[in-house]
């Protein structure tokens, strides 16, 4: 009986324990419903769960002549998980010498023979991922994923790769400094693409992902899913023929007097539009390149002769001096508490007139003018400096642009001297692009514009933001007043300082700068540095473009701005007449029937802005399936079909094409193209059809 009492008791306690253990677990659900620990569960959502942000499209730059400035090409990280799940021994044994194979034929910086041993040394090593290249293009990329083993994909093949965009330039150095870099986290950006890059960087998307078997994970419904949205494009004022042209002639001069660094600013008078800006520095190889800094924006120095253009119109306004009235600068040299002032002629000018002081850039005889008659009256001087919008800054969209610097009487650092040191262009600091905007407002009939260098943003082709004009002030001075300097700007270049740029095909008007920006620092002639300048605007008598060329310490042949930056004025100011016809179709009265000839094959809104000038009607602006085109004439009309490129895997035919466009269709296969002539091409080779996989150069043959 005892022993069956001691069975029963044990029963019963079992079945009593698990009623309770019942009891318990029914307790644990109805908590987790009612009374549920909400950091548990958030702590398994995020386990299992996760937002994914998705990237939108960082929108493109184009130049004004609808030319692709700066675009984001896809490239990929590369490599291998040699370790997953899905990747046996038997499987990697039997691919890993065609594997290594082809990654050799694709990096041939490794043999077939050391890529194996890398593979089989991480694979043995536990190693989970071994890359092949951090920067793949998308063409190899996509050659990539049918290679043995990868082919087999992330979890049978290991294959991994990360997608990354980076910016490109498209005309390589171009512009660069404008167009600027896109903001990251550990480095701020720079020219548009930081001004714009609310309106580049577009709207991000997101997902919800769900964790599920096999380390995968999957979007959990449509209804968790949000689209990112691309950025838009921004189409800039720049002209990348314009932009070349001045790129070009600076390098020259840059060189020849072995300078440290320049800048050109090309402006469109009536609207303030940059069509160029250059920045070139000397780097460290003597080579000229367009990165370090935006100095026409950024830098404000001592301008020297080119302010004396603002003390002139002070003096007019007031109604102190006419051109005509006589200044007498004696034997070029003049004195202020003690500080001497000289003239570049050694001997002086005599007794010239204030035009003449002006047009020969005579420091005494405009230092004169300004002290015989403000200098009791300092405050007048400089508070019209200000009516002249000299002290404030001009507010572009692009960053770093200082406010100029132009002392009041009574501020710290003013002297007796100040007057007359500001007359001619000392103690005060501006930018090249401050003085251009004053020029310009000149040739604009009194009118300052804010330079603009953004004409439209649009979205997927469609326009959704036109930037106007934007006048800073109306009229800088009178017009009386605007009559008499713009004849003293004309007679710079017929009679004064800058005779040597005269121009056979229209005139120009502007003014010579040579500042030197250790002024009374140094006597030490090899420590002294130059600032040679030239502003101004042409045609003279119609002003289409203003200008300004600034070249920084000029070391060799020469230092004034007469010689250094006037010329490289002329040469952009006579090129961009010659490729711009409607300088002077209307004034020869050219007979336009039939002068165009027609394109084989070519750019199409190259062909399109030239047929609007010639006002001739075509087909072209008909066309939108590519931006290539070639035509024929027949008795009624000019017609064009669109010309592809499409089969990236041949050479292309680029017979009948101008140089510039045969060289942009084949370095964007990535071929190295040499030119032989003139005119447009005749011969190839290798010919059109070639495999593209057995070729690195190019060589076009030209003819007139």
């Amino acid at each position: 009986m005892t022993a069956i009492r001691n069975i029963l008791f044990k029963l019963t306690l079992i079945y009593i324990l698990l009623i309770i253990f019942g009891f318990m677990i029914i307790g644990k659900i109805v908590y987790l419903h009612l009374f549920y620990d909400k950091d548990l569960i958030a702590q398994a959502t995020r386990l299992t769960t996760r937002y994914s942000e998705i990237e939108p499209n960082r929108g493109d730059i184009y130049s004004s002549d609808k030319k692709l400035l700066a675009t984001s090409i896809p490239y990929f990280e590369v490599g291998i998980d040699l370790n997953c799940d899905g990747l046996t021994q038997k499987l990697f044994e039997e691919n890993v010498d065609s594997l290594s194979y082809c990654l050799s034929k694709m990096f041939p910086n490794k043999s077939r023979e050391e890529f194996k041993k890398e593979l089989i040394s991480n694979r043995d090593s536990g190693s989970r991922y071994y890359r092949f290249s951090s920067s793949l293009d998308y063409e190899n990329f996509k050659r990539m994923k049918d290679f043995p083993l990868l082919r087999l994909g992330r979890f049978t093949g290991g294959f991994v790769y990360r997608k990354i965009s980076k910016r490109e330039n498209h005309f390589g150095s171009l512009a660069r400094r404008t167009i600027g870099t896109v903001r990251s986290d550990t480095r701020r950006g720079v020219g548009l693409e930081d001004a714009y890059d609310e309106k580049l960087k577009g709207i991000k998307g997101y997902t919800v992902m769900q964790r599920i078997s096999g380390r995968m994970w999957m979007p959990v419904s449509d209804f968790n899913h949000i689209e990112p949205k691309d950025g838009y494009d921004l189409i800039t004022t720049i002209d990348i023929t314009m932009q070349d042209i001045a790129e070009t002639a600076l390098k020259k001069q840059l060189i020849h007097h072995d300078a440290e660094f320049g800048t050109v600013v090309v402006m469109e008078v009536a609207t303030g539009k940059v069509k160029a800006i250059v920045n070139l520095t000397k780097n460290s190889n003597g080579d000229y390149v367009e990165y370090y800094y935006n100095y026409a924006v950024g830098r404000a120095t001592d301008p020297g002769s080119t302010f004396k253009l603002a003390s002139i119109i002070v003096a007019l306004e007031d109604g102190y001096i006419e051109p005509c009235d006589m200044v007498e600068t004696g034997n070029g040299i003049c004195y202020y508490y003690g500080h001497k002032v000289e003239d570049v002629l050694k001997g002086g000018y005599g007794t010239i007139t204030a035009q003449k002081s002006f047009e020969v850039s005579s420091n005494v005889g405009i230092s004169q003018i300004i002290n015989k008659n403000y200098k009791h009256q300092p405050e007048k001087f400089i508070d019209r400096l200000y009516k002249l919008e000299l002290n404030n800054p001009l507010g572009v969209v692009i960053r770093g642009e200082p406010s100029p610097t132009v002392p009041y009487p009574g501020d710290a650092g003013w002297s007796g001297l100040s007057l007359t040191q500001i007359s001619i262009g000392y103690e005060v600091q501006i930018t090249p692009l401050q003085i251009l905007a004053f020029y310009n407002a000149i040739a604009n009939n009194g009118c300052l514009v804010k330079p603009v260098f953004a004409e439209k943003l649009k979205y997927r082709g469609e326009i959704v933001k036109t930037f106007n004009p934007e006048i800073i002030n109306p009229s800088i001075c009178s017009q009386q007043t605007l009559l008499k300097v713009k004849e003293m700007l004309k007679g710079v270049v017929e009679n004064g300082t800058a005779r040597n740029i005269k121009s056979k095909n229209f005139e120009i008007a502007g003014k010579t700068g040579t500042s030197q920006l250790n002024y009374g620092k140094t006597n030490d002639d090899k420590k002294i540095e130059f600032l040679s300048s030239f502003a101004g605007y042409f045609p003279a008598d119609d002003p289409k473009y203003s200008m300004v060329v600034s070249v920084f310490n000029p070391r060799k042949n020469g230092y004034y701005g007469s010689i250094v930056a006037a010329p490289v004025f002329k040469e952009i100011a006579e090129k961009i007449y010659a490729f711009y016809p409607d300088f002077y179709l209307d004034d020869i009265g050219l007979n336009q029937e039939g002068v165009i000839p027609v394109e084989k094959k070519s750019f199409k809104y190259d062909l399109e802005k030239i047929y609007r000038w010639f006002n001739i009607s075509t087909n072209i602006n008909t066309i939108t399936n590519s931006v290539w085109v070639g035509g024929d004439r027949t008795e009624e009309k000019i017609n064009y079909n669109p010309v592809h490129f499409s089969d990236k895997s041949k050479v292309p035919n680029v017979i009948n094409m101008k140089a510039k466009d045969a060289v942009i269709i084949l370095e964007q296969m990535g071929l190295n193209v040499t030119i032989h002539g003139r005119g447009k091409v005749v011969r190839q080779s290798p010919a059109q059809g070639t495999n593209i996989n057995q070729v690195k150069n190019v060589v076009i043959f030209l003819d007139v």
